[in-house]
């Protein structure tokens, strides 16, 4: 057989392989919602006909079906070949259709509640009545419902010990699976399920030794997200080496938890490289959490890329949930501190950014000539208080490293030979804090020291390394660096480390915190609002260890993280409180209560900063940091409908996402949605946008507008003063915003800037930040 005919030969044999590969891609067929009440079995039907119409033959649909979203989304998931995709995409009654992009989604907690003025041990007796946890009776009945990777049902703070009866509203399951069954279920966790269809479909069945088929969490993250939000009181509670110790508490200790679990554990990969969930599974469960009577839904999911809302399944799903009147909260993202590059866009959403709490950990390190670099860690291990060799990564590689990885500690970089016995001196960049520990430990270092890279600044991260370790800012790190490259035999000590609180200044943003402005709607201000993300005190699962790597078998109860992951179910579980004392209010008026109390001082009475003390802006903390208690009394709020939010969705040319609404002939513009903050990104010279607030304090009040206008603006609001006659009665004003002509050449074209206005009735002072950039 000659060259040719091998070639002829082989290509047919491969051919049909490419096309079943080519066949093997989901996509989401997307309708809007149900507009009429059909029974379920009648929905899958209508679904099964779509494919049917794209398909050779009946088996060959039913077979392609992966989910049929029957409850409030109304759409499918299935197995089409790009040609029977755009097929469909042509029917007038498909909203949208689009391709599941395998990793497209990735998951992205003591001391924050105290530190936020949610008070977590106070005396029976001396309980304030106008305390906000007694307001809200803990946030009895209100049931959160948690989109992450399972939960681990022995946690001590998913104990049901005195709380009452399931709620009657309650229409969920508890599935069982792998080492989970109906009795892991309690009157804390009211329900469990998992989804994986998708996650198979493109992985294959699921290695059971990676990760249970079930909604036990064998990775940490939902443990941890699920006791943030509704976690019991657990006193006494602390991580590894008996840090953070203290109370340990959700923010509302009462709510009922339901667990939806849509993150796996990627094949093949660490479990410290994080979890993937995908949107047809994300999809179905969001579906479920509505129909089942979830209350608020937290969602420490998002994107690395933004993405366009009639294609993401987080701000579909969501849309469908604000319009049962459910919060949703979800987490900016971990992409900072580059601009725009948050995730979970959706102005129905309550997007949250993460910043420190006053608690350090605090571990100094002492090098040869006296001088003293402070660090932190949560590592139990100690050292014999002696001086040991201090070397800089780069100096103990191997030969097959390249100059660029040198200093990073990424594994199987060290030499064994000449790391044994050393502290090493690693740099953070590509790989994981705990990962580097671990290649350290791998080549026999007796220590380690991680320095910021410049992007992270004096934001600190502890970690429950694998041996005696310790973090230290980016100038600290150059001054460690300095002292070994000129110093013969440079030696030091890394201090054991002690929890330090009342730190300051706090809160300060953390610099991995994603941030606006938002590049798929930049008439609205992202993120919303600031909560506690950095180093965190919860719950953690007994099927991994603290670090998630391989080589690290220790067990823990409680684990100190940092993410957005972690601040998104601070406002689940604020949004939980919210709810339990104004079961009425709608979704936005919550989020609005949450942006206009928010905090933007610091503990040392200056504008919050960010982790290397420069001052921070509304595209990191949104309102500010968020302040629960001032949040349940906020006087005015700015509400919003579903019907405002598809008008906003018509003029940012989003026409279809409800086929049963149909876009006004005269647009909108998207800045006038009735949101609690504005951003205007191309001001030529004079741009006015509507608002409208309604009354949820005195029956009868006043308000008086204020502004600081952003540098080179102008304010002015209409009227000035607004009257409330009862509560519930509404206003609306005016906001115009105009650039000083003689400042216009000073102010740079491609730079926000920024300001406030405000509404003071002399009890309440409800603020929106404002961004301004020119044309």
């Amino acid at each position: 057989m000659n060259y040719f005919s091998t070639f002829s030969f082989l290509l047919l044999l491969v051919l049909p392989l490419l096309a079943s590969c080519h066949e093997k891609q989901v996509y989401i067929v997307y309708f809007g919602g149900h507009n009429e009440e059909k029974a379920l079995y009648e929905i899958e039907e209508n679904h099964h006909s779509y494919l049917l119409s794209v398909k050779d033959n009946e088996e060959e649909a039913k077979s392609s079906l992966i989910y049929s979203y029957k409850h409030s989304i109304n759409g499918f998931a299935a197995l089409l070949t790009p040609h029977q995709a755009s097929k469909l995409s042509e029917l007038e009654e498909v909203v949208s259709v689009y391709k599941s992009e395998p990793r497209k989604y990735s998951l992205h907690t003591t001391r924050s509640w105290e530190f936020s003025g949610v008070e977590e041990s106070v005396a029976p007796n001396s309980l304030n009545k106008d305390d906000l946890l007694l307001k809200a009776r803990y946030g009895k009945d209100v049931i959160i419902g948690v989109l992450d990777s399972g939960l681990w049902p022995e946690s001590k703070s998913f104990s049901d010990e005195g709380i009452g009866p399931i709620p009657k509203s309650w229409k969920g399951i508890c599935q069982s699976g792998d080492a989970f069954n109906s009795s892991n279920c309690n009157k804390k966790i009211i329900g469990a399920r998992y989804y994986i269809k998708g996650y198979e479909q493109y992985y294959g069945p699921l290695n059971r030794t990676l990760d249970y088929l079930s909604p036990r969490d064998k990775d940490g993250h939902g443990t941890h997200t699920s006791s943030t939000a509704g976690g019991k009181k657990v006193p006494n509670a602390s991580a590894i080496g008996g840090f953070a110790s203290g109370t340990a508490s959700g923010g509302a200790p009462l709510a009922r938890l339901a667990m939806y679990k849509v993150c796996w554990a990627i094949p093949r990969e660490g479990k410290e490289d994080g979890n993937t969930c995908f949107e047809e599974d994300m999809l179905a469960a969001l579906d479920d959490a509505i129909a089942d009577g979830v209350d608020v839904i937290s969602i420490s999911i998002g994107t690395k890329q933004p993405q366009p809302f009639d294609q993401d399944s987080i701000a579909i799903g969501a849309l469908h949930a604000m319009k049962k009147n459910i919060v949703v909260s979800c987490s900016a993202g971990n992409s900072g501190p580059a601009p725009s590059t948050l995730s979970n866009t959706a102005p129905w959403i309550i997007t949250v950014g993460a910043s420190s709490v006053d608690r350090k950990f605090l571990s100094p390190i002492v090098l040869g000539n006296g001088k003293k670099f402070m660090g932190q860690t949560v590592t139990p291990y100690k050292m014999k208080k002696k001086m040991y060799p201090l070397v800089y990564a780069g100096e103990v590689i191997n030969i097959n490293v390249t100059k660029d990885l040198a200093g990073q500690c990424l594994p199987g970089s060290l030499s064994p030979e000449k790391a044994k016995g050393k502290i090493i001196m690693c740099l953070r960049g590509n790989g994981t804090r705990v990962g580097k520990g671990g290649e350290v430990k791998r080549a026999g270092g007796i220590g380690y020291i991680l320095g910021n890279s410049k992007a992270n600044g004096a934001e600190l991260a502890a970690d429950a390394h694998l041996l005696p370790a310790t973090a230290v800012d980016y100038k600290s790190g150059v001054q460690i660096l300095n002292y070994i490259s000129s110093t013969k035999s440079p030696v030091a000590y890394i201090v054991p480390a002690k929890t330090v609180l009342h730190a300051k200044p706090a809160p300060y943003m953390a610099s991995f915190t994603s941030r606006g402005p938002s590049v798929v709607a930049p008439d609205i201000l992202k993120p919303d609002i600031t909560a506690p993300g950095l180093n965190i005190l919860a719950a953690w699962s007994g099927g991994s260890s603290p670090t998630k790597l391989d080589i690290d078998n220790r067990v823990v109860e409680y684990n100190i993280l940092s993410g957005t992951s972690m601040s998104c179910p601070h406002v689940g579980g604020a949004a939980a409180l919210l709810k339990a004392i104004h079961p009425t209010w709608s979704s936005a008026a919550i989020r609005s209560a949450l942006i206009t109390s928010a905090e933007l001082q610091n503990n040392v009475g200056e504008q919050i900063t960010d982790a290397s003390g420069k001052p921070a802006d509304p595209f990191q903390f949104g309102g500010g940091h968020f302040r629960p208690s001032k949040a349940a009394d906020p006087g005015l709020v700015y509400d919003a409908s579903y019907q405002d939010y598809l008008l906003f969705l018509c003029a940012s040319g989003v026409k279809d996402l409800d086929k049963s609404f149909k876009c006004p002939k005269k647009s909108h513009s998207p800045r006038d949605l009735n949101y609690p903050s504005l951003a205007i990104p191309n001001l030529n010279d004079t741009v006015t946008a509507r608002r409208r607030l309604t009354n949820v304090g005195a029956p009868k009040s006043i308000y008086y507008a204020s502004a600081k206008p952003p540098l080179g603006f102008s304010i002015e609001i209409s009227p000035p003063v607004l009257a409330f006659n009862h509560v519930g009665s509404e206003r609306t004003f005016t906001i115009t915003v105009k650039a000083h002509r003689d400042m216009m050449h000073r102010i740079p074209k491609d730079q926000y800037v920024f300001g406030w206005y405000s509404w003071n009735d002399g009890i309440h002072n409800v603020r929106s930040p404002i961004a301004v950039k020119l044309a």
